[in-house]
C-alpha cells in the first residue's frame, strides 16, 4: 500500500498528541512579538500567549507558514517514505496558508501533492485531516481521500462564545468604548463559521445565557443528522468547555469520543482568552 502523508497547519487546533495518534504532520503558524517569534503549539500555548499580551498590552502579529516551511514539511514526509501528500489548510479567506502550501508544491515536480482549502478553521479543519488519515489507513487513494474531505466540508458546523471584547478591541475590529460597554453588561458575542470566515451572529448577556444559546444553536444546526465527530474548543477555559460538553451530551447523541482542544494561539490572538465553543462533523 502506498504511503500518503496527511499534513495540516496548526490552525486546525490538533494537539501534538492527536496529530501523532492519527499520523498527521503539523506545520506551525508563527506568533511574533517584536523580534521574538514562536511556533504555535511547540513554543507557545494560549496561557503564555495571553500572559505576554497582557504584559505588553499589545497584540502580536501572526504569520502564515511560508512556502519554505511547507516545502520543508513536504521534503521531510518524502524522506520518511511518503509517496504522496494530502495537505489540508485553514480557510484561504483568512490566511495566506493555502496559497503558500500551493506554492511550495512547485519545488517537487513529478510528485503528487494535493492541497485543499478547508474553508474552515480550528478543530473543524482538524476533523477533515483526521477523516483523511483514517480513510488512508483503510486503503483510500490520494484522490479518494481528497474527495472525502471535499464532501465533508459542507457538513461541518461550529459555534462559539467570546468572554470579552478586550482583545478584539486591541485589534481594531471594534472600538474600545464598545468593548468596555460590553464588558460592563457582561455581553458575550456568539460566533460561527460562514463562507470560510468567522462571523459574529448574536450578542447574549451573561455567561449562563450564552452557553445555553450555544447548545440551542448547535442542536438546531444538526437537527435530523447523525454526528460523526464532535469536539469542544476553548481559550484558557477548560471549565466552560467541560460544562458545555455536559449540556450537549444531554441534548444530542454525541459520539463516544469527544475531543477537547485548545483553540490554537494563531487564532486565539484575534478572539481573546475565555472563548468556548464546539464543532461537529455530521454524517
Amino acid at each position: 500500500m502506498q504511503k500518503i502523508q496527511v499534513i495540516t497547519d496548526s490552525d486546525s487546533s490538533l494537539t501534538p498528541e492527536l496529530a501523532a495518534r492519527f499520523d498527521i504532520k503539523l506545520v506551525p503558524i508563527m506568533i511574533r512579538f517584536g523580534e521574538e517569534s514562536f511556533a504555535t503549539n511547540s513554543e507557545i500555548d494560549d496561557k503564555l500567549l495571553f500572559s505576554k499580551i497582557d504584559y505588553a498590552n499589545k497584540l502580536p502579529t501572526t504569520d502564515a507558514p511560508t512556502p519554505g516551511a511547507f516545502a520543508a514539511a513536504y521534503n521531510e514526509a518524502f524522506v520518511a517514505g511518503a509517496k504522496e501528500i494530502l495537505c489540508i489548510c485553514v480557510s484561504a479567506r483568512n490566511s495566506l496558508t493555502y496559497e503558500n502550501a500551493q506554492q511550495a508544491t512547485r519545488e517537487f515536480p513529478g510528485r503528487r501533492i494535493k492541497v485543499i482549502d478547508s474553508k474552515f478553521m480550528t478543530i473543524g479543519q482538524g476533523f477533515l485531516a483526521i477523516s483523511a488519515a483514517e480513510a488512508i489507513a483503510k486503503g483510500a487513494s490520494l484522490d479518494e481521500a481528497g474527495q472525502l474531505v471535499e464532501q465533508q466540508i459542507p457538513r461541518l458546523t461550529s459555534f462559539a462564545a467570546l468572554s470579552t471584547l478586550k482583545y478584539v478591541a486591541m485589534s481594531g475590529r471594534v472600538g474600545k468604548l464598545l468593548a468596555g460597554f460590553s464588558s460592563a453588561l457582561d455581553i458575550r458575542p456568539l460566533l460561527t463559521m460562514k463562507e470560510g470566515t468567522l462571523q459574529m451572529t448574536e450578542r447574549i448577556r451573561t455567561r449562563e445565557a450564552a452557553l445555553e444559546r450555544l447548545v440551542e444553536l448547535l442542536e438546531n444546526s444538526v437537527k435530523g443528522k447523525a454526528i460523526e465527530k464532535a469536539a469542544l474548543y476553548h481559550i484558557n477555559n477548560p471549565e466552560d468547555a467541560k460544562y458545555l460538553e455536559g449540556k450537549l451530551r444531554e441534548a444530542l447523541p454525541l459520539p463516544a469520543e469527544v475531543f477537547t482542544v485548545p483553540f490554537s494561539p494563531g487564532l486565539s490572538v484575534h478572539a481573546g482568552t475565555g472563548l468556548v465553543g464546539a464543532a461537529f462533523l455530521t454524517k
